[in-house]
């Protein structure tokens, strides 16, 4: 029997344009979380040194650590781990959203901010010890909006080189992102979850905005705290 008008319409509510279950739309940013929740720093110092990173160092499982108290290999290994954890999900978000009209930015946003936050806030440490999410907004950003992930690396590279400190650079980046995504993406919804993480990566810095104030930050090249 043929449903009436306001059923079909009523069941589009449930289905996109490429006619995918709205399950799908559900679970990815679940999946997202996941993905941002695999700690890099963690596993790979596990699997290939006998340290325990979060006991080693500043505590923090991200790239700077990691090269600090592991080497740069295993330093660079954990920063294309924390990338690809922000941009695959996006990637395959950008991907579900092309051609749906409507909650498009809004849903690409979710995705984003669910890996971020998954970063931050890992699962497998039980929501605790997550890093402080710079690498994996450069990867959300690299996919939603590649001239702003520029504008916002050349922040962090000019604050590198001047300072040799990483998180004055992290933090300029940070600064710059919501600003650069306004004016490449003119979305106020993925602007929105650029300041988001922009808030987020400056209230995890706040130890290290302290020691960048009393001179006492450790510059890139030292080896320890």
């Amino acid at each position: 029997m043929r449903l009436p008008r306001q059923r079909n319409l009523g069941l589009k509510l449930y289905m996109n344009t490429a006619d995918q279950p709205i399950i799908i739309w559900g679970a990815l940013p679940l999946i997202a979380y996941l993905l941002g929740s695999i700690p890099w720093g963690v596993v790979l110092t596990r699997l290939f040194t006998a340290t325990d990173i979060r006991q080693q160092g500043s505590g923090n499982i991200g790239t700077t650590n990691v090269s600090r108290v592991a080497g740069p290999t295993l330093g660079l290994l954990t920063f294309a781990g924390d990338i690809l954890k922000g941009a695959v999900p996006v990637f395959l978000a950008l991907k579900l959203a092309g051609q749906y009209q409507g909650a498009h930015d809004m849903f690409l946003a979710i995705v984003a901010l669910a890996a971020f936050f998954g970063h931050l806030f890992p699962l497998f440490l039980k929501f605790k010890g997550g890093g402080k999410g710079v690498a994996t907004a450069a990867g959300c950003f690299t996919v939603l909006s590649p001239l702003a992930c520029l504008a916002a690396l050349a922040a962090f590279s000019v604050l590198l080189l001047c300072s040799r400190r990483v998180s004055a650079g992290s933090l300029a980046a940070a600064a710059i992102l919501p600003i650069a995504v306004w004016f490449s993406t003119l979305s106020w919804e993925i602007t929105a979850g650029a300041a988001i993480m922009s808030v987020s990566i400056f209230i995890r810095h706040v130890d290290n905005i302290r020691r960048i104030v009393a001179g006492t930050e450790p510059k890139f090249k030292d080896r320890s705290n």
